[in-house]
Formats: structure tokens, C-alpha cells, sequence
């Protein structure tokens, strides 16, 4: 949904987080006492502070094992992650070379929480499946469990560097959710594509044979009665993108079992989106027709299967499923 190519592009904190395993292996299984296995004492890496607060980490000035460790730092009362969700998250990391550690990046100092969806670092996995919403997790992760031989040069991990994580985990969605609210409409209209809808399934979009409105177009199709969507929360929805021109989809969060998540009014997203869901309540499903000037400009997108040209208007379909506030 970036003005790039490829319409979703992870941010690089959420990247470090939440990008698939680059070449890893499968997760290790040695674990803390809190997660029912053994701990290497004489390396002990620790943190303290408050859930929602940015805790203080001590690493030891030592080389880390080669095992997988993790520990629940703070137990939440939520229920358990599972493989069919994606996470609502806070975290800091750090890069363990050596007998040194860096700090990589911290949500709380970006400002925005962040989402773990799609396929997880097999370590990160390994950590949090399983785990409650409102807990404070600790994971130190050996190269095999992380980015594995490749490591992650967009981060400045190297091939052997082991990755120290502490998550907040603030809340779970669904991959399948869509918005809970009252139907109020199912588009059409004349100039409106008609929108239909299966529960746990993407929308189906038929667009008119007739032109499309000049100017950016929203439809309340149903009625959340969450929070509104306010300038700079982070926003995580589904969604479905449609070319008017030719009624293909061309991008679709459905399509990859994994929710999107964007800082409204921060400019990650095209115009049309962060005009047409200020204000939109939680649970809402909106259709957005997005003219070129709101979407991708004159210039269109074409790369690899993805082609919009610079005339082209946009049908959004977006499922509201979350707004979190800045962490700072």
C-alpha cells in the first residue's frame, strides 16, 4: 500500500520482527525454566521494566549460547497467540555479535507499535505462539533460529549474530477477521461498484460499466462502533485493491492470510487512504474509489505482475479491524 512497486512493504522495524526466516532452520527447543526447559546461567541476559513501558536490558559481555532461550517476563491475562493470528506488538531489539550487543530499533522510540503477521522467525515463533496477550517476552535467538546463513544486511545482522528481543504483547487479530460491524450497504448504485461479502473470506468487487467519480469516493458499507480512525494511530485492516478499468484484483491483504497495519497521515499509504479512513470507526468496512491524483499519480506502478497506469481510478475495499495509539 506504499507508493513503490509491490503495494505492501513492511516497515524495517517490523521487517527485524517479523519477516520470514531467510534460510532458517526449524526453531530449537531448549528453554528457559519459566517455558519448561534449562537456562545457561553464566550468560544471562535480562530485562526489567513495566508492560508498555521500553525496558532495560542487560546482556552480558560474553559470546551467547547456541541454544534457543526464552522466558515470560511478565504474564498476561489475554488469551493464547495462535497460528492462525497475527500480533499487535511492541518490542526493542538488539544484535548480539560477539561479546558486544547493539540496539537495533525500539517501537518505543519509532512511535508506533508494530504488527507481527504472516511467517514469523522461527525463534520468534517459537517464543510467542502460545503465549497471552499482555505479556512482557524474553527471546534470544541463535542465527538457525533467526535469519539463519544470510542474516539480515538491511539491519546490519550478520550470518552468526544472535538477535535479543523483549516483546509487549498488546493484542491478537485474526488472519481471516474482516469488520464485525452492521452491514449498511453493499455498494452499487450506479457509479459505485457493488461490493459482496463472505465472512472469513476476501469481498468480492464488481465494478460499473460506467466512469469512474473524479474525485475520491467513500462508501460506509458497514457500520463499526470501535474507536475512530485520528491522524497518526496505527491503523491495522484488510483489504482488497481493484483496478476500475479492468475489475481485476491487483493487491489484497486476504490473499496472504495476514492483516496490514500503516500509520495513518503519515504518508505510508496512497492519499486516498489517508484522506478516506480518518474517522471511520473500528469494525467499519469502507469502500474507497480512488482517483490517479489519490493513488499512484501519473506515474502508475509497473512492476512485475502489478500494472496501474497513471490514468487508472482504484476500488478499495478496507475492513477496519484495529487503531492503536503512538507509543511516544
Amino acid at each position: 500500500m506504499r507508493r513503490a512497486p509491490a503495494l505492501l512493504i513492511v516497515p524495517l522495524l517490523a521487517a527485524a520482527a517479523a519477516l520470514a526466516g531467510c534460510g532458517s532452520s526449524a526453531p530449537a527447543s531448549s528453554k528457559s525454566p519459566a517455558s519448561g526447559g534449562s537456562q545457561v546461567t553464566d550468560k544471562a541476559v535480562t530485562a526489567t521494566g513495566a508492560f508498555g513501558a521500553s525496558p532495560h536490558v542487560s546482556i552480558p559481555k560474553a559470546k551467547p549460547g547456541a541454544a534457543l532461550f526464552t522466558k515470560t517476563l511478565i504474564q498476561g491475562a489475554g488469551k493464547p497467540l495462535t497460528t492462525a493470528e497475527s500480533l499487535v506488538g511492541n518490542f526493542v531489539l538488539y544484535d548480539w555479535k560477539g561479546t558486544t550487543a547493539k540496539l537495533v530499533g525500539s517501537t518505543y522510540t519509532s512511535g508506533s507499535p508494530t504488527l507481527f503477521s504472516g511467517q514469523m522467525l522461527p525463534g520468534l515463533e517459537a517464543a510467542l505462539i502460545g503465549q497471552k496477550a499482555g505479556s512482557r517476552v524474553l527471546a534470544v535467538i541463535p542465527p538457525k533460529d533467526g535469519f539463519g546463513a544470510s542474516g539480515n544486511p538491511q539491519i546490519g545482522v550478520g550470518a552468526t549474530d544472535t538477535l535479543v528481543f523483549v516483546i509487549d504483547m498488546v493484542s491478537e487479530i485474526g488472519n481471516t477477521d474482516g469488520a464485525t460491524g452492521s452491514p449498511v450497504s453493499g455498494g452499487g448504485g450506479g457509479n459505485l461498484p457493488a461490493v459482496a461479502v463472505t465472512p472469513g473470506k476476501a469481498p468480492t468487487v464488481k465494478v460499473p460499466a460506467s466512469a469512474p467519480p473524479a474525485k475520491l469516493t467513500i462508501k460506509t458499507l458497514a457500520q463499526g462502533s470501535g474507536p475512530k480512525v485520528a491522524k497518526g494511530d496505527y491503523v491495522v485492516v484488510q483489504y482488497t485493491g481493484v483496478i476500475w478499468k479492468t475489475g481485476k484484483v491487483f493487491d489484497s491483504s486476504w490473499a496472504r492470510s495476514a492483516p496490514f497495519a500503516f500509520n495513518i497521515g503519515a504518508g505510508q499509504v496512497v492519499k486516498g487512504w489517508d484522506n478516506g479512513l480518518l474517522g471511520q470507526p473500528v469494525g467499519s468496512r469502507v469502500l474507497l474509489a480512488v482517483p490517479p491524483a489519490e493513488g499512484y499519480g501519473k506515474a502508475g506502478v509497473s512492476s512485475g505482475t502489478v500494472k496501474i497506469a497513471g490514468t487508472d481510478t482504484l476500488v478499495f475495499v478496507v475492513d477496519i479491524l484495529g487503531t492503536y495509539k503512538p507509543t511516544k
